[in-house]
């Protein structure tokens, strides 16, 4: 039996899918009171990771842990120690954890990490890039006025699809010769957002009109459901990117045996948003 947190999100959902594909039985954990799009036969469970004990019930009978946190659970306070905690008590022996690109290059701080690295449980580590979904976000801007706005359009970055994540994440829950890695997961090739926007208008057969935001319009319009730190953080990688984080990383093509998928592949995917 394997746990996924975040199991309704953009790797969760994926990921769920993989496992049970691979004949995996599967608890899926999310905050939400009812799991969409799960295949037949998935137990859901409703937890939330700020409070670690409410994750003991999905833990029964399970061995392994894919643990995401989210930007609200940093900002509550919440504990990586306290989960680990729970899990070894249910009985984990091995935990994936999602963490980011920015931990190896310095631009995140270490904590998540350390207290999975440090803790007396199998582990890997997952470190993507930028994720071609955070581009949702300009999907109301694009179906009604045919606009992308948003900062630092022609600052390219190695963007990776949340369904490439996942696919590693299996691979490395399901292959214990992964235990003790850590991954740095990026697309294919860097991609500025006004190259992303040509890539939606050329998927939507329509023009799309790219609008540069400043850097202090991004920030307010992020502080919406962003922590403060994160914010900063993120752009900062996104407007001043270490070359670290400009480099494509084998690590995608390594595990799953093919290169990474491109942005317009996934946009092509995920149109329907857009129109």
């Amino acid at each position: 039996m394997i746990v996924v947190t975040g199991a309704t999100g953009n790797v969760g959902q994926p990921l769920v899918r993989a496992l049970v594909t691979a004949g995996e039985q599967v608890t899926a954990v999310s905050r939400g009171i009812s799991a969409r799009d799960m295949p037949p036969g998935v137990r859901h469970h409703q937890a939330d990771l700020a409070e670690p004990a409410g994750l003991a019930p999905a833990l029964a009978g399970a061995d392994a842990l894919f643990l995401l946190t989210s930007g609200d659970f940093v900002s509550a306070g919440g504990s990586v120690s306290g989960v680990l905690d729970v899990a070894r008590a249910g009985g984990i022996r091995r935990v994936v954890l999602l963490s980011s690109q920015g931990v190896a290059t310095g631009s995140h701080p270490a904590t998540l990490e350390d207290a999975v690295t440090q803790s007396d449980l199998e582990w890997t580590l997952l470190r993507p890039g930028g994720f071609d979904s955070n581009t949702l976000q300009w999907a109301d801007m694009v179906r009604t006025q045919r606009v992308v706005r948003a900062p630092f359009g022609d600052v390219a970055l190695p963007t990776i699809d949340p369904a490439d994540i996942a696919e590693v994440a299996a691979v490395t829950l399901l292959d214990g010769g992964h235990v003790g890695g850590a991954y740095e997961l990026t697309g294919p090739a860097p991609i500025s957002p006004r190259q992303q926007t040509m890539a939606i208008a050329e998927v939507l057969g329509e023009p799309v009109r790219y609008v540069e935001q400043s850097r202090a319009e991004a920030r307010a319009q992020m502080l919406r459901f962003m922590p403060e730190p994160v914010v900063e953080a993120t752009l900062d990688i996104l407007g001043m990117p270490k070359a670290t984080e400009q480099r494509v990383s084998p690590d995608v093509e390594r595990i799953l045996g093919r290169p990474p998928r491109t942005f317009t592949e996934w946009a092509a995917r995920n149109i329907a948003a857009f129109k």
